[in-house]
């Protein structure tokens, strides 16, 4: 029998498929293009229409969840009547984690027999993804959620990632490339790779000219910081381009010997300041620093 309910927002960029075979429950967060809302429903033909519009010129803009938000979803899970644990979008990105940590005190308050443990994941896209699915598997092999709680604060650090394009007209209009940068970078042909730090803050970690440099460079940078390849999945996840993210993970996985790969899309919510183009590597190695 669960010993506790696993939840998440939809920024994990896991498939809904996904989170209802493993029984995880996903906060569907919301994004504009205009004055119409949208809901992200986590299906991979729906990102497809999603930055095909940006490619014909949309701007899509995202907004935290805010704190009724919260409660609403969790309200929604009592009936399961086990304790909730849910790993949030990284609060070096977002300012989601803020209104959840309101949330859960005024869910304290409605209902004080109710255990809820809000947790920072530090990540983005399928990095807190991968802490969901390993909750998931915690919880079916009888671990309570203090235990799962613990295991999660102690190796979320051990989750590197690292993205890299080669548009960074969008990376422009988030604001990690200046518009002069944008121009000789893409004159140039320079592909930024990005990392978190330890807070889950977005960097811009080196500067390469050209793709299949970029690519050897990650390569590199895997390889030093990776533990134990051949007992983990690597994780790819990018924003529509299935056939170089598929070659990227598949050259990952022969270079560095990982026993599997799991492919995924960027939704909407990092999708709308990352825009199409991007593709990522995700994996548990050395702490970030």
């Amino acid at each position: 029998m669960s010993k506790f309910c696993m939840a998440t927002d939809s920024g994990c960029d896991l498939p809904m498929s996904l989170c209802k075979e493993r029984k995880i429950y996903p906060l569907q967060m919301s994004y504009y293009i205009g004055e119409d809302e949208f809901r992200d429903t986590m299906v991979h033909d729906d990102f497809k229409v999603f930055y095909d519009k940006i490619r014909n010129g949309a701007t899509p803009r995202t907004r935290q969840v805010n704190v009724y938000e919260f409660v609403s979803f969790w309200e929604s899970l009592l009936h399961l009547k086990l304790p909730i644990i849910h790993i949030c979008l990284g609060s070096g990105i977002s300012g989601t984690y803020s209104n959840g940590m309101q949330a859960v005190d005024i869910m304290k308050e409605k209902y004080p027999d109710q255990d809820i443990y809000l947790i920072d994941s530090t990540l983005a896209s399928v990095g807190y993804g991968m802490l969901a699915i390993k909750a998931a598997e915690m919880r079916d092999q009888g671990k309570t959620a203090q235990e799962c709680v613990k295991w999660i604060e102690e190796h979320k650090i051990e989750i590197n990632t690292y993205y890299t394009t080669d548009n960074l007209e969008y990376l422009h209009r988030s604001g990690r490339v200046s518009r002069a940068g944008a121009i000789i970078g893409t004159t140039l042909k320079i592909n930024p790779i990005l990392n978190l730090d330890k807070e889950g803050h977005l960097l811009v970690r080196e500067r390469i000219r050209g793709r299949k440099a970029t690519i050897r460079r990650i390569h590199d940078i895997v390889r030093e910081l990776v533990v134990n390849p051949q007992e983990q999945t690597l994780y790819i996840c990018h924003s529509d381009i299935p056939e170089k993210a598929n070659e990227f993970g598949e050259g990952l996985k022969q270079d560095i010997g990982f026993s599997d790969v799991y492919y995924t899309y960027i939704g909407s919510t990092i999708g709308t300041h990352a825009g199409p183009g991007l593709m990522a590597a995700f994996f548990y190695g050395k702490p970030r620093t």
